[in-house]
């Protein structure tokens, strides 16, 4: 099975939701028209950017705002949407976490972000989700991870085990450590021979400079689409096939022995 997958690369505007949901809905509206993709992902913190001092005044309350936007572009357009991830205000505080929604405008998928980026003060404003963020999408089993997530193979390996042959990750990665992120998601994608799908974004914020290129890498390791460093859309075609096909070359997950792990 073939998907036909689209990333929105793109300058988050600093602390300011209502432009951000402007434009997101502007960029769906052309991906469809142009490319007509299966699956459409967006990247971290896509609402607010890095404002995190501001985020008691600009968070959304347990989501709701942003389920009820997503909800209704996935319907509009019967695609499926990866978004990104907001800040969600709760009761007990803000969490960085990822929303999913189906071709209907269902929630597939929750994932708030597992590790927190201390050289960003993530962990000042923010509290660490406890969940894996496994999904289904188009009946195939894939999960979700946000940025820094990436820097810990056993946290990807927890959802590959668990079947996962599609990791998607949003972030929001700066571009001094951009080599730090094309070589840790081709790492990811060929040590659990997954597809990787990955959107970064790209602009400024008063304290970042971020890096862009979103990338689609196979389970083998070759870069099937890659974006540079300004706004744009990433499209790429996944071939689903090919996960078993490089598992059964290369048996890993039977050789496995994780009882020697700990």
């Amino acid at each position: 099975m073939n998907l036909k997958i689209a990333c929105i690369q793109y300058d988050i505007q600093f602390g300011k939701p209502q432009v951000n949901f402007e434009r997101v809905s502007k960029e769906i509206e052309q991906t469809m028209k142009q490319d007509n993709p299966d699956i459409i992902i967006l990247p971290e913190l896509w609402t607010t950017g890095y404002d995190l001092t501001r985020l008691d005044e600009i968070a959304d309350d347990n989501g709701e705002e942003t389920k009820a936007f997503i909800k209704n572009l996935a319907k509009k357009y019967s695609v499926n949407i990866i978004a990104g991830s907001i800040a969600k205000k709760t009761e007990s505080g803000v969490t960085n976490t990822m929303f999913v929604f189906n071709r209907d405008g269902e929630i597939a998928s929750e994932y708030s972000k597992l590790h927190l980026f201390k050289l960003m003060d993530e962990h000042l404003y923010l509290q660490a989700g406890e969940k894996k963020g496994n999904f289904i999408i188009e009946n195939v089993p894939a999960a979700g991870v946000i940025c820094y997530d990436i820097r810990f193979p056993e946290w990807i390996r927890a959802h590959t085990t668990s079947g996962a042959e599609i990791l998607f990750v949003v972030a929001e990665w700066p571009l001094p450590r951009l080599e730090h992120w094309r070589t840790l998601l081709l790492s990811r994608a060929i040590e659990n021979q997954c597809y990787v799908v990955a959107c970064n974004s790209v602009g400024s914020n008063p304290d970042n400079v971020f890096g862009g290129h979103s990338m689609i890498i196979d389970p083998w390791g070759t870069i099937i689409a890659e974006a540079g460093s300004k706004s744009s859309t990433l499209v790429g075609e996944i071939d689903l096939t090919k996960v078993q096909e490089v598992r059964k070359q290369i048996p890993i997950f039977q050789d496995r022995r994780p009882t020697f792990y700990q």
